[in-house]
């Protein structure tokens, strides 16, 4: 017994058969996933759009293969590796097991591939994190739905009929000898020793293959690899969902819950946050409902109402490198001749919301702060726009609303993220133009601004939101293609840093991110010369030259804004402030006067002259750690000269901030501490 075990493991026969049966395994579950999706999309081809065509269907088939390539090969190790260990011990348990583990997986897969049809009838996505709130639910009263609504029984009776089928298939298939039926496995064994051998190795190679593939998500290296968050590369949000398995849209849904689950909030209670919002109000707090403290009466307009607004978010477009210390480096060159224009005011003290891209989309489009809460993932923002949003308060102005955005609808439930808070339309890779080149993260700067002056009605107001990516990981844009001087820049460097051919080439993308940028604001202004373009760096730390960067210039975005009316003197000499302060400024430099609006920030044009995120603060003379008590701050220049500031107001201020940012989008405009139980 001892013997014919040990026998099993000298034997490199058995490796080899258990090698070929895996990878059978995986072609099948590949080909069942595929064939899922196929019949998925033909059952529902009703939720397409107008505007997709073959082009989008094939697209979503052949990006849902890769995808599915990865789901397939973890089917297939948890089906095979249980059953390979079993059968060391004994052959004939680990053929039953691989028989338990296979059919139960064909239940699984059919049996949620037949729950896809009706959940997508009723909410319009696959398996998303409502999937997870099911605990929360009446379980009985769910389990009725069910069953009168969408035909339980007859449904779960068809799922294992189809099971039983998709199992038998398999062990069909698993039986099926190819290389026998054509003949090649005697072919091969005529050639001797060297006929088997290559055989092998090309098994071997084979292997190889598909475990890369599988490893890094359909793709060979992890810069190219697909995952549900970046799938939805069509231009059709019905097609981008079809992209996912009923596995991917379960992970899916599973990981969107655990970043809910994280975001617990912080710690005030109702009577600190009506204080706290009074006092940034300047009023009595007398009322328990946050819109008496939040709404705001526009002063009157600055400029002349544009015909379109622009305002870009820029992927890590940082604010040291137009600094004069980095003038040599000339990476920022185009904005900085933006910047030096008579028609542009711009702010150096500026804050992101977060470390992240979806904190400054969230803080841009609901003008709240990042205030340890996941907002795209929470229900409440897909209730209806939150009252700071800054979509509804453009459209009371008179603009069309849409945001742009350079990668796949499904990041982070970016389209129905935006859509929900207010913005009328939604534009992302797969309506980006069909030369574009770009990496997994969406498309190339240059094409993004294509597609966007491409998209512009001339005639129509509009309010345009643009997040471009090409200044991100994993930083594949052809620069040497694009006229980047490499050289320059490393003559710029310091000498420590001018062997560092990793961070050339970060600085070359980010040089690339501001040619196009200023490229863009120039035909803006060319072709729609009543515009308005406003910049923002989505956010800063990626990269500096420094290795110990300080907390200004580690965190610092810039904020720009030019256009026809604007001057260098509209922003507050001693201006500061951060994402959420985009829409008041914006709204107080064109709303007439006596327009209301709400926002829990204020304009970089008046009162504005304090920035705070999840992180740090700062002011025009002054930075620091926001979790620090007593607040310690930081000149930003080192020689001194500042004067002195209020610590205490700086500390009220954060505190308010994020104090309304996490009340406001869990419980609403009423301060009563009764909400908090009905939300647990």
């Amino acid at each position: 017994m001892t013997n014919n075990w040990l026998n099993q493991f000298k034997d490199w026969n058995n490796y080899y058969n258990l090698i070929i049966k895996g990878l059978k395994v995986f072609l099948f579950y590949l080909s069942v996933l595929s064939l899922c999706r196929v019949i998925f999309i033909a059952l529902l081809q009703d939720y397409m759009g107008s505007e997709a065509g073959p082009a989008d269907v094939w697209l979503a088939l052949f990006g849902g293969t890769r995808l599915s390539i990865q789901t397939a090969g973890i089917m297939t190790v948890a089906v095979g590796l249980p059953s390979a260990l079993a059968a060391v011990f004994s052959r004939r348990g680990g053929k039953w097991l691989f028989k338990v583990l296979s059919a139960v997986t064909a239940a699984v897969t059919m049996i949620l591939f037949f729950a896809s049809i009706p959940y997508y009838h009723q909410f319009h996505s696959r398996f998303h994190q409502l999937l997870f709130n099911t605990a929360n639910d009446d379980v009985y009263a769910l389990f009725v739905s069910l069953v009168q609504e969408f035909n339980l029984p007859l449904r779960l009776a068809g799922a294992l009929l189809l099971a039983f089928v998709v199992w038998w298939l398999l062990n069909k298939f698993l039986a099926f000898q190819l290389a026998e039926r054509l003949g090649a496995g005697g072919r091969l064994s005529a050639l001797g020793r060297s006929g088997i051998w290559a055989e092998k190795i090309l098994v071997i190679s084979i292997l190889y293959l598909v475990a890369r593939l599988v490893f890094f998500g359909g793709s060979l290296s992890w810069e190219n690899s697909v995952s549900w968050e970046n799938a939805g590369i069509t231009r059709d949000a019905f097609l981008n969902e079809a992209i996912l398995d009923d596995y991917q849209a379960i992970y899916r849904g599973y990981r969107m819950n655990g970043r809910l689950l994280s975001s617990e909030g912080l710690d005030f209670t109702t009577r600190q946050i009506q204080e706290l919002a009074a006092h940034m109000a300047g009023k009595e707090p007398d009322s328990n409902n946050l819109a008496d403290y939040i709404g705001r009466t526009a002063q009157g307009p600055l400029v002349n109402k544009p015909k379109h607004i622009f305002l870009i978010l820029s992927e890590s477009y940082a604010n040291w490198p137009l600094l004069d210390k980095y003038k040599k480096l000339h990476i920022a060159d185009g904005m900085k001749r933006i910047i030096g224009e008579p028609d542009t005011a711009y702010c150096p003290t500026f804050l992101p919301n977060g470390g992240s891209t979806v904190s400054a989309v969230t803080g841009i489009v609901t003008g709240l702060a990042d205030a340890n809460l996941y907002l795209t993932t929470m229900p409440e923002s897909f209730a209806g726009p939150y009252p700071t949003a800054i979509a509804p308060q453009m459209k009371a102005l008179g603009y069309y609303t849409a945001m742009w955005y350079a990668g796949p609808a499904t990041w982070e439930r970016i389209e129905p993220f935006v859509l929900a808070q207010g913005f009328d339309q939604f534009r992302g890779r797969g309506s980006m133009p069909p030369e574009s080149t770009g990496s997994v993260w969406g498309v190339d700067d240059e094409y993004l601004y294509e597609a966007v002056l491409k998209g512009i009605d001339p005639e129509r107001a509009s309010f345009n939101v643009i997040l471009n990516v090409s200044n991100h990981s994993p930083f594949n844009v052809d620069l040497s293609a694009k006229g980047f001087d490499a050289r320059t820049v490393m003559a710029g460097l310091p000498e420590e840093a001018k062997g560092n051919e990793e961070l050339l080439r970060q600085l070359g993308h980010f040089w690339y991110a501001d040619r196009e940028m200023a490229k863009f604001i120039k035909t803006i202004k060319e072709k729609y010369p009543d515009s308005l373009v406003l910049v923002v760096g989505d956010h800063a730390e990626r990269y500096n030259i420094d290795r110990t960067p300080n907390i200004y210039e580690r965190y610092g975005v810039p904020f720009i804004i030019t256009g026809k009316g604007v001057t260098p003197q509209l922003l507050s000499s001693k201006a500061a402030g951060s994402q959420f302060d985009i829409a008041p400024t914006l709204v107080e430099m064109i709303a007439p006067k006596g327009f209301k609006y709400m926002s829990i920030g204020s304009s970089l044009t008046s009162r504005n002259t304090m920035g705070v995120n999840y992180a740090v603060w700062l002011t025009r003379d002054y930075y620091g750690e926001a979790d620090i008590y007593p607040l310690q701050p930081i000149p930003i220049e080192a020689n001194g000269g500042a004067e002195p500031m209020d610590v205490l107001e700086m500390q009220i201020y954060c505190d308010t901030i994020r104090s309304i940012s996490w009340w406001l989008p869990k419980y609403g405009n009423i301060l009563d501490e009764s909400l908090m139980e009905a939300k647990k």
